[in-house]
């Protein structure tokens, strides 16, 4: 193919409108020629596509490149292709919304199974990558493998042979992306079951069965793979197609079932009705006992046959050799001939196969619905049999003609005809184009009441004897005189040499055709008789179930005749071709031999002037290339023109000649009619539509802003009403809550007052919230004040109506500390503490100088460390019967005669006191625990201790006096070495002491109150001392000495 804009004129023109000798068939065919050997198949007529069949594969020509390159550019920048068609029709339906349609047209084996298909894959191409769209996609896709195998066949021109007509219609959404599809079929060739010319074969799909088909199944089908064991598979003597591989075909159409959705059920059912069909092919019959009658020569087939279709073998047999009969209200059972049963035998298989068929597309057709109503634009590609001339030209051939003419109808309409009618409806200068208009051929064969296909179904209605001759015999009476018609009763005699007395010849557009009547009316009649209907109506197969029904067997209305429903259905598809803008892709077969690179001109030139080419070519030149009403194109471009944009307040007419001014385009690049304006050249258009994509840019992005702002305005204002509507419950919602909580506390007060007045009463209805709340509260002010430590003697004053639990959580907090300090004391804490509270029972109270005391420790000695061991060393060696000493401390002791003081040292041991000289620790006096009778000391803050001790004894000395700074440390020290002593202790508040002296004589020590400490002796003989109010033993040792 042509790789660039530049190579385009190298080798031909690729636009026949270029052509210089435009008017020249030659020059045309020439062209054609040229392209074909350089493997350049695609010429363009204007927007019109003409495809000449390869007969191979050309390297490059499609693929995913292929269409990248194609896709989104004019039709005119790129070489021809039908990629280019392809995206044209595709952007038009999508910019545009207008609904498309491409013809595929030519003869068999022209190529247009092979064009709808490169179709089908572009515009599956194009279009979106999403989950939905891209299973809409391969449905579309693996729809043609199916309709192939089912549909198509091998023939003497064409070895992929479309034996149906085939339309189908892609529905895309508003963003181009497939979203569901619909297929109708004309007129499947389902004579071709039951009977192949030499060098055809059947429908592909009974090959592929027994091809691709595994073992088993083949075993479950009983059926075997060599075609030639069965007659319907033969007929041809050619079984086998060197281009086609019937095994990958087959696994090909299973995927296909498989992504089509079909489930295992239906397969089976269709492989089953499949190979009945094959099976019913080979019964044979035979002449009955009686005249007349037959009967199946192999009766072991029905069982396996019965088997296959589910169905009671005995029905099945009888209505295969029998026929019931209804004369005046009664049923009779009638047998039939053997002639008469190999027909039934053949209409059932041909029935059986073309209701197969159309179930298969109906299920086709549910699997590809898209049942969203939003709306939806539509694509439609027509592949359908193209003219057919064969030696023996039967029903089939006649219709298919048919079905060409209509075709070719619609393509004058659309393309010629109509195109200069409207010249001159819209006063457009114009030089007139001489076609030939074939609605003369149609109305020949369509016409009501006179056509050839009313005649035939007149004579297949009519009462009495009808026959194929009999139908020849009215069709020369009723159109004997046509131009275009020709029978061996209406020819001269030169004529009658090429007319069989059993044919007609009809000069179609493509040129004559001689059609032979045998099987006319019975075609036509499409019969098939009661009993066969009612056997496989009784089938359990899911899919016969379907297509013989039991609402048919009920019916008493005869069916239209097979003509009549192929001229209704294709009045159907040219209504819903002329409501569709069309392409058209004409496609033209090189050779009748299929052989590569192989162009004959008599047969292009055949191809050229029946399909219209030349014709076309002429209106294409002396013609516009494009033409819109009005307000189409007005529409569509004003946004090129600031005058026209966004509003044009005048008529549509004034504004097409603004926007055309302002546009740049000349008097001969268009032309403004009366309602529509019509462009010459594809250039201009390109170029306008060019500039419309850059300017649509620049709508997209203001009509954005826009619409940013709208839906930013929008959303504030839904965001300004909902805080308005939320601020304004709120605030009803907070107004209730305070109300509540304004009511409640409300309440609480006037429940605090009531109880506040009646707190002082016992327990009741009006204090019991108040109480509690005293209750709580009181709890929640003692958590946070309880003491810290046992010293800690402070405590929240109780309500009057807590005082007794106060008291006892406040024994209990106290037990608990304690408890928690005695916990944490060491053995000697523990003892010091014993100590303390011996102190404590003895003295608080009692003596002045016990608070100063109660802080400071007790310890083992008042000593240093040097005197304490001085004074252990030397009682160790002077006097180790005195045992351990216990506590030692400074002292001052009084003589008993003239209380002259000195210096000593006291220390306590196990048995006694000791008192022993400063410095030289020599023992002055020692005195055992059981000699002491009494510690007397005053109530003051005096540190003067008085010992009593036994005066019988001659060697007594009297009291001992003594007065030492820890007064308290000392006496519990020398009292609690043994307990017994404890009660020893004499506190003397009287403010005299009097202790006894040698010889049964006594002295007085006087006790005083005084604001400086002094002991000192008085002038009549007594001891004096002054305690001030916070002196100690220290301050007074200190000031006496």
């Amino acid at each position: 193919m042509e790789s660039s804009i530049a190579k385009r004129d190298k080798i031909g023109v690729q636009d026949f409108v270029l052509l210089e000798d435009y008017r020249s068939e030659n020059a045309f065919v020439e062209n054609l020629k040229k392209r074909y050997h350089e493997n350049l198949i695609y010429t363009y007529i204007g927007s019109v596509l003409v495809s000449v069949n390869p007969y191979k594969t050309i390297q490059g020509l499609y693929g995913a490149d292929t269409m990248s390159e194609y896709r989104g550019v004019n039709l005119y920048e790129l070489p021809p292709h039908i990629y280019a068609i392809a995206d044209s029709a595709y952007r038009s339906m999508r910019e545009e919304a207008l609904d498309q349609c491409v013809l595929i047209s030519g003869e068999s084996g022209a190529g247009k199974t092979e064009a709808s298909k490169k179709m089908l894959h572009y515009l599956a191409s194009c279009s979106g990558h999403m989950g939905d769209v891209d299973r809409v996609k391969e449905r579309l896709l693996q729809s043609n493998p199916v309709l192939e195998a089912f549909g198509n066949a091998k023939t003497i021109r064409n070895d992929n042979s479309s034996r149906f007509g085939k339309y189908m219609d892609i529905e895309f959404d508003f963003k181009g992306s497939p979203v569901g599809g619909h297929i109708k079929n004309y007129l499947l060739e389902k004579s071709r079951v039951v009977t192949q010319a030499q060098g055809e074969r059947n429908f592909h799909i009974f090959y592929q069965l027994l091809a691709g088909a595994g073992n088993s199944l083949l075993s479950d089908l009983q059926l075997q793979s060599y075609p030639e064991r069965y007659r319907l598979l033969c007929q041809g003597d050619c079984t086998m197609v060197k281009t086609i591989d019937d095994r990958a075909d087959f696994m090909l159409v299973q995927q296909a079932l498989s992504v089509l959705g079909f489930h295992d059920k239906e397969c089976q059912s269709l492989w089953t009705i499949v190979s009945s069909i094959i099976h019913l092919g080979n019964l044979s019959y035979v002449s009955g006992d009686t005249e007349g009658t037959s009967r199946v020569s192999d009766s072991d087939n029905i069982p396996a046959l019965a088997k296959l279709l589910q169905c009671a073998g005995d029905i099945l047999e009888r209505s295969l050799t029998h026929r019931t009969i209804e004369a005046r209200g009664e049923k009779l059972l009638t047998p039939l001939s053997v002639e008469q049963a190999l027909y039934a035998r053949d209409a059932l298989a041909k029935s059986t196969y073309e209701r197969m068929f159309l179930w298969l597309v109906h299920r086709l057709n549910s699997s590809l619905q898209n049942e969203s109503k939003v709306r939806k634009n539509v694509m439609g590609l027509l592949d359908i049999y193209g003219f057919e001339i064969f030696v023996v030209n039967s029903f089939e051939q006649f219709c298919i003609n048919y079905c060409n003419e209509k075709l070719q109808q619609v393509f004058i309409e659309l393309t010629l005809k109509s195109e200069q009618e409207e010249y001159y409806q819209e006063n457009i200068e114009w030089e007139p184009v001489e076609y030939f208009n074939n609605k003369i051929i149609c109305d020949l064969v369509e016409e009501k009441h006179k056509g050839i296909i009313a005649i035939l179904d007149e004579e297949c209605l009519r009462p009495g004897e009808v026959s194929d001759d009999t139908f020849l015999e009215r069709l020369c009476k009723g159109v004997g005189k046509h131009a275009h018609f020709l029978s061996h009763q209406t020819t001269d005699y030169e004529g009658r040499k090429t007319l069989a007395r059993n044919e007609f010849r009809l000069s179609h557009y493509a040129g004559d055709v001689t059609y032979s009547i045998n099987g006319f009316v019975d075609k036509n009649n499409d019969l098939l008789y009661r009993d066969l209907k009612e056997a496989m109506s009784s089938s359990c197969n899911i899919i016969l179930k379907k297509i013989f029904t039991a609402e048919e067997l009920q019916s008493k209305k005869r069916p239209p005749t097979a003509a009549t429903q192929f001229k209704t259905s294709l009045a159907e598809l040219m209504v819903i071709l002329m409501s569709k803008q069309p392409s058209y892709i004409r496609c033209i077969k090189p050779n009748d031999d299929k052989r590569p690179g192989v162009l004959q001109e008599s047969i292009i030139f055949h191809q050229v002037k029946y399909l219209g080419l030349m014709e076309n070519l002429r209106v294409r030149r002396a013609g516009f290339c494009y033409r819109r009403p009005f307000a189409v194109f007005l529409n569509r471009y004003k946004s090129l023109c600031p005058k026209t944009w966004p509003t044009w307040r005048g008529s549509e007419k004034d504004g097409i000649r603004v926007l055309c001014v302002h546009l740049g385009y000349t008097s001969d690049q268009y032309k403004i009619g009366r309602t529509k304006i019509f462009i010459r050249f594809p250039k201009t258009l390109f170029e306008t539509e060019d500039r419309f994509q850059d300017r649509k840019h620049e709508l997209v992005t203001q009509i954005t802003a826009i619409f940013r702002m709208y839906r930013q305005r929008k959303v504030y204002r839904k965001m300004q009403w909902s805080v308005t509507t939320i601020a304004k419950h709120w605030r009803r919602v907070a107004a209730q809550r305070y109300a509540e909580r304004y009511r409640a506390a409300a309440a609480v007060v006037r429940k605090f007052i009531i109880g506040f007045k009646n707190r002082n009463k016992p327990k009741c209805p009006e204090n019991v919230n108040f109480l509690e709340f005293v209750r709580i509260n009181f709890l929640k002010t003692l958590a946070r004040q309880l003491p810290r430590n046992v010293l800690d003697h402070s405590w929240p004053t109780p309500p009057p109506a807590l005082t007794e639990a106060s008291n006892m959580l406040r024994l209990l907090h106290q037990r608990s500390m304690v408890r928690a300090y005695v916990r944490k004391m060491t053995p000697e804490k523990k003892l010091q503490l014993s100590l303390k509270v011996t102190a404590s029972e003895r003295f608080r109270n009692c003596k002045e100088a016990y608070p100063p005391s109660v802080a400071a420790p007790f310890v083992g000695t008042r000593l240093s460390d040097s005197e304490q061991d001085a004074m252990k060393r030397n009682l160790a060696v002077k006097f180790p019967e005195s045992g351990p000493v216990k506590y030692a401390t400074n002292c001052v002791k009084y003589d008993r005669h003239g209380y002259k003081s000195r210096s000593r040292i006291i220390a306590i041991t196990n048995k006694g006191c000791l008192v022993l000289e400063t410095g030289s620790y020599k023992l002055k006096e020692q005195h055992l625990f059981e000699h002491i009778s009494e510690v007397v000391v005053s109530s003051l803050t005096d540190g003067i201790v008085v010992i009593r001790l036994p005066t019988d004894d001659k060697n007594s000395r009297g009291d001992l006096i003594i007065a030492v700074e820890h007064v308290i440390e000392f006496i519990i020290k020398l009292l609690c070495e043994h307990s017994n002593k404890l009660d020893c202790l004499k506190i003397d508040a009287s403010g005299k002491v009097i202790h006894n002296t040698p010889g049964n004589k006594s002295g007085t020590i006087l006790f005083h109150k005084g604001d400086n400490a002094l002991i000192s002796p008085t002038k009549t003989g007594e001891l004096q001392v002054i305690a001030s109010p916070t002196g100690n033993a220290t301050d007074l040792d200190i000031s006496y000495l």
